[in-house]
């Protein structure tokens, strides 16, 4: 019985978001032995931020791959990466940052902690999240293009210098199974594990801190999300306006007014707590009620 209620209690967001973490991160061995896989489907971007030097990473993260492109001696335009971000753009939108990135599940298992949490004032909130547009822009795009090194190669820059996912995923994890790799350790590892520290503890009060503010896949995908094929719909006919949808959203979307917008990560969440069933999902505007309905998920 026990079981069976536990069952009842996992969302079909957390389903595929634990899914997705092991598909992208399924080589187990390199965990075990801190050595980083270098298998033909390493080649492959994967849709989210994840690691290229996670000792489990199957797969390379495309905004890693971006700043590679841009920055290597040759300063290639990178086709093929933007081509495959358009592709999950077009089709998903940000559902990629609510159903599919192993960080974004992090943030909401952190997120689960018992601590009082926090609602980021509109006035700070707003503006703040103009920021990840602008780490896109900077870091990923005009740096590693622009800032041209003696050698002719650029760092990637929010690699080196701002994700948290890389330090937890790949940083960590590495130096732990390598003693000779902890003496490296400099003044660089200790500001990258600040700043995952931070966003750790800003996790626990604030849902979705690093999403809403910092990452530039997701600002990417934002481009997307109001003509994306999969989307969601509120039936102002059934909406009672009881705010419910609103008081559960991770990413504080204002549901009934805006639930296309370009910070709606697609969670379903919003869906879940609707009491009269006005707000479905699906895709090229046919949304439906494909799921199953489980009240009180996690």
């Amino acid at each position: 019985m026990y079981r069976n209620r536990v069952k009842r209690r996992i969302s079909f967001q957390r389903i595929v978001q634990i899914i997705s973490a092991v598909l992208v991160n399924g080589y187990l061995i390199g965990f075990q032995k801190g050595r980083i896989f270098t298998g033909g489907s390493k080649a492959v971007c994967v849709p989210v931020l994840n690691c290229y030097s996670c000792p489990g990473a199957l797969g390379a993260c495309p905004i890693g791959s971006l700043q590679t492109a841009l920055g290597g001696m040759k300063h290639h335009f990178p086709f093929y990466v933007l081509g495959l971000l358009m592709l999950f753009g077009v089709v998903l939108g940000r559902a990629v940052c609510g159903l599919l990135c192993p960080f974004g599940l992090v943030q909401d298992l952190l997120h689960q902690i018992p601590a009082p949490k926090l609602r980021v004032p509109k006035k700070i909130d707003r503006p703040a999240r103009y920021l990840k547009y602008g780490i896109l822009l900077v870091f990923v795009i005009l740096l590693p293009a622009f800032a041209v090194t003696e050698t002719g190669v650029t760092p990637p820059y929010f690699c080196e210098y701002i994700c948290p996912a890389g330090t937890l995923e790949g940083g960590i994890p590495l130096m732990l199974a390598d003693p000779a790799l902890r003496k490296l350790a400099g003044w660089l590892f200790s500001w990258k594990a600040f700043l995952l520290v931070l966003i750790v503890g800003l996790s626990v009060v604030v849902h979705r801190p690093f999403c809403r503010y910092l990452c530039p896949l997701g600002a990417f995908y934002a481009l997307f999300n109001r003509f994306s094929f999969f989307q969601m719909h509120l039936d102002t006919g059934k909406c009672v306006g009881c705010g419910a949808c609103e008081q559960v959203c991770p990413m504080a979307v204002e549901v009934t007014e805006n639930i296309c917008g370009g910070e709606c990560i697609r969670c379903g969440k919003c869906r879940t707590a609707c009491p009269t069933g006005a707000i479905s999902w699906g895709f090229a505007g046919k949304t439906e009620e494909g799921f199953s309905d489980n009240r009180g998920q996690t």
